[in-house]
């Protein structure tokens, strides 16, 4: 299981998600449970990105929104993590 580290980015994109639809809080928390026991799990669909986000990598919460996450490597304990980017509506996010 990989750790999740929250970006300040994703933390305000979390809570404007939320904010603007509150029921979708259940299928993140859900998706994140997922991402850390295995983030290429078929159904989270993740994906690596090209162009200006080349090297991060992109999950599916819902129909419309994804999460944009990198690998990261823990330099103090040497494990690898997964940085949590930002959240938000396809068009929002790339």
């Amino acid at each position: 299981m990989r750790a999740l580290v929250w970006s300040a980015t994703f933390i305000r994109a979390f809570k404007r998600a939320i904010r603007r639809q509150p029921e979708l809080r259940a299928r993140i928390e859900q998706t994140l449970r997922q991402m850390a026991e295995d983030p290429f799990h078929p159904t989270l669909h993740s994906h690596k990105l090209k162009g200006e986000l080349a090297g991060s990598w992109a999950c599916t919460v819902d129909y419309d929104h994804r999460i944009l996450f990198e690998f990261v490597q823990n330099p103090e304990s040497g494990e690898e993590e997964i940085l949590l980017l930002t959240i938000g509506t396809h068009d929002e996010v790339y």
